[in-house]
């Protein structure tokens, strides 16, 4: 993939689509293999918004047992299916327990015989999965004494067992949109980060493109479309702030959804749904309160989700450091064992996704479904059709229900493609274990387990490329990660890493959960200041923007991590500077001194 504005000015497309996180990105896929001409666009960078900041889940729908949504429930098993068979090396199942006590809704006996329930209308939940370990097993009882073994702090008198069911988790969920962008590209669509939609381009009622501007020169310019899908998630509705064909603006609620990282490593390989304080309204089975969950991440913890009613502009949201505490007392609260303390806090994020209708400050309304509008419908607009969605797991699907709905605009709309059978790049394996464990038998010299499995997974059946990349110096790790300078020079050259936080939040694994440190850092965006050629204004530059992203997450002040690590990198950055050419090494000499003032 490379970075060209040019073409998206000189070409006449049937279709663009604004906005590039897994709706967009699966939009734009879907229909370049429709055989349309197809260009995406995105305001920031791919996957930057709400689709990175995700919980890392890929929903089966078991909770829609609750609202006897069957439909919902089958169709969300079914893309979760679809994503561990075209992206089984960025999704693995992962089981969950529900502690079960007692009796009653929180016994043993009646959340099994749902759970069971939920197996019975998800009998095909397997069916094109070659992988054994890709596939979603029934559910299964587990003994007081079992449950304890894996989850010590639940010990509780009346604590009877647990239902284990299983979902999906991404392994890294910016780079399954990026492997969405890929596909779209790998079947002929155009796509370009970092170009904004500024205004809709008309012809009567009719959109016919949009005026965009390159967020890296300013420059402005038109792209022709017959079509537009504006999948552009909470920022959407501002595009449409033009009462001559949009009549007054109107917002609809939007929640806050937030997790936590904590530095604490996994008691188990399980899941756990923790019974939280906050209540469903719309529920009409299940327990009293909402589940939050526990979840194992790599080598931490993944603790969420919670909602708020959001309100400002999607820019804003972030998640405040006495959040971090209120939700850490929660769970205290409800498992005072675990004794969870905000230094432990390694990440937090948040994202925008719907509320229900009707949701306010004290009554929340939890979003069941993407809202997709027809503005044919709604302000007698032609030509648009407007996607926001709602969970990861159904950006495939509705995005084909959002091309469906505005291909019947044309006189022969193509057929939909399989796109729920065709592996995305990198996704076509067989047996994951078996290809990963060949992967890092056949590991170059000075490349370690670490780096191979995490470049196996976040690049699948492309690693081999990643590690031809450049030198056989690119091998090398970034200091104090298992990352490697390939990864960067990848990145920079085949996936459109314009910005050192491109690379440290999104291409790679920089920034899993935690700050990388300093030297990383440093290194990062030394290898990045060669390849583009940036000046020593713009290394320090990309410096301060990516502390800055990460001081947002961290969610807490940790200038003193950040104190502590200069001395022990300013070694590392020194002989950065002695391996670099004269120039380079003079800028990021410069450019240290400069960032670490």
């Amino acid at each position: 993939m490379q970075r060209t504005t040019a073409t998206l000015a000189r070409n006449e497309y049937d279709l663009l689509i604004i906005g590039g996180g897994a709706f967009g990105a699966a939009a734009a896929r879907d229909a370049a293999l429709r055989g349309l001409r197809t260009v995406l666009i995105e305001r920031n960078d791919f996957g930057g918004g709400a689709s990175a900041e995700c919980f890392k889940m890929v929903h089966g729908g078991i909770r829609y047992l609750q609202h006897a949504d069957i439909p919902r429930l089958r169709g969300s098993c079914h893309e979760r299916s679809a994503l561990l068979r075209i992206a089984p090396h960025l999704v693995s199942p992962l089981p969950i327990a529900i502690p079960t006590y007692g009796h009653g809704r929180s016994g043993k006996a009646f959340l099994g015989t749902g759970a069971r329930v939920y197996d019975l209308f998800t009998l095909d939940r397997n069916r094109g999965i070659r992988d054994p370990d890709r596939k979603i097993s029934n559910t299964r009882l587990l003994s007081r004494d079992e449950v304890l073994s894996m989850f010590p702090h639940l010990r509780t008198p009346d604590l009877s067992g647990a239902v284990v069911f299983e979902d999906g988790q991404m392994y890294n969920a910016a780079r399954l949109v990026l492997a969405f962008v890929k596909g779209a590209v790998e079947a002929g669509a155009d796509v370009c980060n970092y170009a904004e939609a500024v205004r809709f381009l008309w012809k009567g009622n009719t959109v016919r493109g949009a005026r965009v501007r390159d967020q890296l020169t300013g420059d402005e310019f038109d792209v022709h479309a017959r079509l537009t899908l504006n999948a552009a998630g909470p920022w959407a509705d501002y595009l449409q702030n033009d009462a001559e064909h949009f009549g007054s603006p109107k917002r609809l609620p939007f929640s806050r959804d937030a997790y936590f990282i904590v530095d604490r490593a996994p008691s188990s390989s399980h899941g756990i749904a923790i019974q939280g304080l906050s209540r469903d309204k719309d529920a009409l089975l299940g327990r009293q309160t909402r589940h939050l969950f526990a979840a194992p991440w790599r080598d931490k913890t993944l603790l969420g989700v919670w909602h708020k009613l959001f309100p400002e502009f999607p820019d804003r949201a972030r998640v405040l450091p006495e959040e971090i505490e209120e939700w850490m007392a929660e769970i205290n609260t409800v498992y005072p064992t675990l004794q969870l303390k905000p230094e432990e806090v390694s990440f937090a994020h948040c994202g925008l996704v719907p509320f229900g209708e009707t949701a306010t400050a004290t009554e929340l309304s939890f979003g069941k479904e993407s809202r997709l509008i027809d503005h044919r419908h709604a302000h007698n607009v032609a030509g648009l059709v407007s996607l926001v969605g709602i969970r990861f797991t159904m950006a495939r699907v509705d995005a084909a229900r959002a091309l469906d709905l505005l291909l019947k605009q044309t006189e022969r709309a193509p057929a939909a493609p399989a796109s729920d059978r065709l592996p995305l790049p990198g996704g076509d394996i067989e047996n994951f274990a078996s290809f990963e464990t060949e992967a890092c038998r056949a590991a170059p010299p000075g490349v370690g387990m670490k780096s191979m499995q995490a470049l196996v997974r976040s690049h699948g059946t492309h690693y081999r490329a990643v590690l031809n990349e450049g030198s056989n110096a690119a091998v090398a790790s970034i200091p104090g990660t298992s990352t490697l300078t390939a990864e960067v020079r990848y990145a920079v050259s085949h996936e459109m890493a314009v910005h050192l936080d491109d690379v440290v939040m999104r291409r790679t694994d920089l920034a899993a959960g935690s700050h990388p440190g300093r030297a990383a850092l440093l290194a990062t965006a030394a290898e990045m200041g060669r390849l583009l050629s940036w000046s020593a204004e713009r290394l320090h530059q990309e410096i301060a923007t990516t502390e800055h992203t990460l001081q947002m997450h961290l969610a807490r002040d940790s200038s003193s991590k950040v104190a502590s690590d200069r001395a022990a990198h300013r070694a590392t950055v020194d002989r950065a500077s002695e391996t670099a050419s004269p120039s380079h090494g003079a800028m990021l000499a410069e450019t240290t001194v400069r960032a670490t003032a």
